[in-house]
């Protein structure tokens, strides 16, 4: 199937191209980008409504700009009839992702909201080894470098870009799915730079004894760990879901997330085929909760 990548900045580039040109079922037939960035060989575009009325023939789009922007660009997809794929987080508020799912239905049109590290290489394995357990507590710690990731992206502190939550919202996208039962949010401390509008650091407490801790300041070794006691033993996640521990003992995976976005195509080719859409929230609704609870502290001015 042909499919056009709208946003080509480094998402794109690092996973999201690279996975499009392994793929047995994609085409990249063309991308959209304001910068007037592009693909070697493939048609470009810098404006979206003219690639959607000159190439009627892509059926299929994959939206990876920033959340703000996102929904004018997958509501205009839909309405001209494209299946849409969302990078996460799948919008700038639950909303308007809730307002796509409807027009995508009313349309017969597939929308998947992706999370992409549920497609970590050791996250099934970790949820099967769950679902006869009986949590008694758990802690996510989930530490990286915004420097690093996001070099120079000033969007990411601007309002709806979710500051630390863009990363740690993965480490959500992961609980929700191995928890053998929801969780919620009780208490939260959301530590905002004094320059910026979205926080840098978060340490959430959820029902069930599990808690995490965000933060966008780690230097050297990134940490994007998950350890969840049960009555059975500790099972632990490692690399972002791509290593899994039980009891100590690495039982899964390899020091690699390159299987990730691959994955999350096959799934998007698999929706379209059976005409199904998969819209999950369960990860956002934490970040609006933690958004709406949290205490917030105020600590030194950032910059890039």
């Amino acid at each position: 199937m042909q499919i056009a990548l709208v946003g080509i900045g480094k998402i794109a580039r690092d996973q999201h191209i690279p996975a499009l040109a392994a793929s047995p079922d994609w085409q990249l037939a063309a991308t959209v980008s304001q910068s007037g960035a592009g693909v070697d060989g493939v048609e470009s575009f810098d404006d979206f409504a003219q690639m959607l009325a000159q190439r009627p023939q892509i059926k299929v789009v994959s939206l990876c700009m920033p959340p703000v922007p996102r929904f004018a660009y997958a509501q205009a997809a839909l309405l001209a009839g494209r299946h849409v794929m969302l990078e996460k987080p799948p919008g700038a508020t639950l909303a308007e992702v809730h307002a796509l799912q409807a027009l995508a239905a009313a349309r017969g049109l597939s929308l998947y909201t992706t999370w992409h590290s549920r497609m970590a290489l050791a996250v099934a394995q970790a949820k099967a080894w769950l679902a006869d357990k009986q949590v008694l507590r758990g802690h996510i710690s989930w530490r990286e470098d915004v420097r690093k990731w996001h070099p120079g992206q000033d969007w990411v502190f601007e309002p709806g870009g979710m500051g630390v939550f863009d990363p740690g919202i993965n480490a959500l996208s992961i609980v929700t799915e191995i928890l053998p039962n929801p969780v919620h949010l009780t208490a939260a401390t959301l530590t905002f730079p004094a320059n910026r509008q979205t926080p840098i650091a978060a340490d959430l407490y959820f029902s069930g004894g599990l808690t995490a801790a965000f933060d966008w300041r780690q230097l050297g070794p990134q940490t994007w760990d998950i350890e969840i006691d049960t009555d059975a033993g500790a099972m632990a996640l490692r690399l972002g879901g791509n290593r899994l521990e039980i009891n100590g003992v690495e039982v899964a995976g390899e020091a690699s997330i390159m299987g990730e976005y691959p994955a999350l195509y096959a799934r998007m080719a698999d929706l379209v085929a059976r005409g199904q859409s998969d819209v999950d929230l369960a990860p956002m609704v934490h970040v609006a909760d933690a958004m709406t609870l949290g205490r917030r502290l105020e600590t030194e001015a950032f910059h890039f």
